[in-house]
């Protein structure tokens, strides 16, 4: 895999701005000292815990805890890997990123994916057109008849590819694209006299990755005379891997993360039935069952983790065929923290059709009267038994043992137990006894440890601590070490009784001091900070008070506000190294130990005159 240059990436974080982008998402207003608040796109809030750090190129959110710079956010807002988000923000911002010698082709492979891009989203503009052909007649039928005017078609990006072998290869030929590029992504396929148009006499459904660039194509056939398949989707590609792509996903993805929900639906149309009828976090596999891949992407969107808040609802054909499929997505909630539903109606209809029989309202009656996958499971494994019959139910209760054993869930798993016992008219203990003996291992140790974040660090509260001070000190330190070079200088690690300030501190000790004041040094010097922090759990606290702007009455003096507050914080740490002292004189006995009396009695007198001072800076007298 090609790297990215160092330089090139530093050029992207200074010219990426972190509120133009964070505002291409979020809404965000002014929070004083520079700082920008809105609501958090990584979970469901109702007041604004999400800042944003203009200065410093850092975002933070007091609500979930989560954090960082320009690449971070691009990361998790488009469940990007680093360098494809280096990439896409390099392409928004105008900066020409270089790879490192010695990686396999690195100016050739960033090339390429930037052209497949271009190719697949020309390709989309080509077949949008086309759709108002009077070829494509058939075609606007079809969709007239499912219930798609022409709005939603525009949303949706539908086209039409017509009848020819080579209308598309031509056009994007005029449009300078080689034929090993066309290739490449898939629009084209390579025959005995050259390559021919992949897509002919269909109608055409981009597919667009997370940042909603086209990364590929399905295609429904619609002439009676067409000899393929009813779908027919993009190869294989480097763009393109089914096992990993969604559609809707660049449409759904919002509406994932704030509502903590996933629809998975079997068709593009279903997508679009839903979307339009108020379920917008609906997506669907292009061609392929549901997959780890697919997992892999919700579990980002969902930020499904121990606390289980999330749901992924998959509906099928009320058919058998549709049956097979949600058992097979059974597997699949292995991988899953998040709840997982099964919808199916009881007469069978996909979303579009209900969409089409009952409305917009059938469609979100449709996904409420979701299931339990688990019951669904359960249930569909005792339709395949005879329960009128002793041998039946007993061969029930062994095919579904498994499947109560591979619950996470301990107490739920006692409850299905229950309930199997009613469905099949056996015993409860008999069923529970059954599944203990037959029922594998205990999911709830699989990822069940509580994850450490903001707000979960242990607190050492010791005399007089002061949480409060201690981390505006900490604050000042990294938003203005301008400041307070020369206090730092003299704290020491016994100055912060929270633990997470002391390690915050220590980042900040090792990183050194910034070379200047300048706000592009500034940055780098955060970003040292944070190569410094011992782990996630810090540096995630060096992003939160980066972010939060300074507690400064207007027209405050920055310089004063500092002062004050590391004289006062280096005040309560002479305090606590006075305490002990003190107890030393009174524990000696002057006449027997006269010099030792003598030396901590001087001490103390020393650190008493220093305090003094330390408090008249504080308050501003000196």
């Amino acid at each position: 895999m090609a790297k990215i240059r160092a330089e090139d990436i530093a050029e992207v974080r200074e010219r990426a701005r972190i509120d133009e982008v964070v505002a291409q998402t979020v809404a965000l207003k002014p929070a004083g000292g520079g700082s920008y608040k809105g609501l958090c796109p990584f979970h469901d809030e109702r007041s604004p815990s999400f800042q944003v750090s203009a200065a410093k190129g850092l975002w933070y959110c007091f609500g979930c805890g989560e954090g960082g710079d320009t690449i971070d956010f691009v990361m998790r807002i488009d469940a990007l890997s680093f360098a494809e988000a280096v990439e896409k923000l390099a392409g928004q911002f105008g900066v020409e990123l270089h790879y490192e010698e010695g990686s396999s082709a690195p100016g050739r492979q960033q090339g390429q994916r930037i052209r497949l891009v271009a190719a697949n989203s020309a390709a989309a503009e080509y077949f949008r057109a086309r759709l108002t052909t009077p070829e494509a007649a058939p075609g606007r039928e079809f969709l007239t008849s499912r219930g798609f005017d022409e709005e939603a078609v525009a949303t949706f990006g539908v086209g039409f590819a017509p009848k020819s072998w080579d209308a598309l290869t031509g056009h994007l030929r005029g449009r300078g694209f080689r034929d090993d590029e066309l290739l490449a992504a898939g629009l084209v396929s390579q025959g005995n006299r050259g390559i021919y148009d992949r897509f002919r006499g269909r109608l055409v459904w981009p597919i667009r990755d997370l940042g909603g660039d086209v990364v590929g194509f399905g295609a429904r056939k619609i002439f009676d005379d067409d000899s393929g398949p009813k779908y027919l989707n993009t190869p294989e590609t480097p763009l393109y891997s089914k096992s990993r792509v969604l559609y809707g996903i660049d449409l759904a993805r919002q509406a994932i993360a704030k509502q903590q929900r996933a629809v998975v639906v079997e068709g593009y149309t279903d997508v679009m039935a839903c979307h339009l009828a108020g379920v917008p976090s609906a997506v669907a596999t292009c061609g392929t069952a549901f997959g780890e891949g697919h997992v892999k992407v919700l579990r980002r969107l969902l930020m499904d983790d121990d606390a289980m808040s999330g749901e992924v609802i998959f509906t099928f054909d009320g058919d058998a065929a549709g049956r097979r499929a949600a058992l097979r997505a059974f597997d699949t909630d292995q991988a899953f923290v998040a709840q997982t539903y099964v919808a199916v109606q009881p007469d069978g209809l996909d979303p579009c059709d209900a969409r089409l029989t009952g409305g917009d309202e059938a469609v979100r009656a449709l996904v409420d009267g979701r299931v339990p996958l688990f019951e669904f499971a359960i249930r569909s494994t005792l339709d395949d038994h005879d329960l009128n019959s002793a041998e039946g139910r007993v061969a029930a209760l062994r095919a579904s043992t498994p499947l109560l054993g591979s619950m996470r869930d301990v107490a739920l798993r006692s409850e299905y137990a229950q309930r199997l016992a009613g469905w099949l008219g056996m015993d409860p203990a008999a069923v529970q006894a059954a599944v203990r003996r037959g029922g594998g291992a205990d999911r709830a140790g699989n990822g069940s440890s509580a994850r450490r974040g903001v707000g979960q660090r242990p607190i050492a509260v010791a005399g007089d601590f002061d949480p409060r001070l201690e981390r505006q000190a900490i604050q000042v330190m990294l938003q203005r070490p301008d400041l307070v070079t020369e206090w730092a200088e003299v704290i020491e690690d016994s100055a912060f009784a929270d633990p997470a300030c002391t390690a915050v501190f220590r980042a900040i000790r090792a990183a050194g001091e910034p070379a200047d004041a300048a706000e592009s040094t500034l940055r780098l010097w955060v970003a040292e900070v944070l190569a410094q922090a011992e782990d996630d759990a810090v540096r995630a606290e060096v992003r939160r008070w980066t972010v939060l702007a300074m507690p400064l009455a207007p027209g405050a003096d920055p310089a004063g506000y500092a002062t004050g507050v590391m004289a006062r914080l280096i005040s309560w740490d002479i305090a606590r190294r006075i305490a002990p002292l003190k107890g030393q004189l009174a524990r000696l006995d002057p006449q027997r130990e006269p010099e030792v009396f003598t030396d901590i009695m001087a001490q103390v007198m020393d650190l008493e005159s220093y305090r003094r001072e330390l408090r008249d800076m504080a308050s501003g007298e000196v």
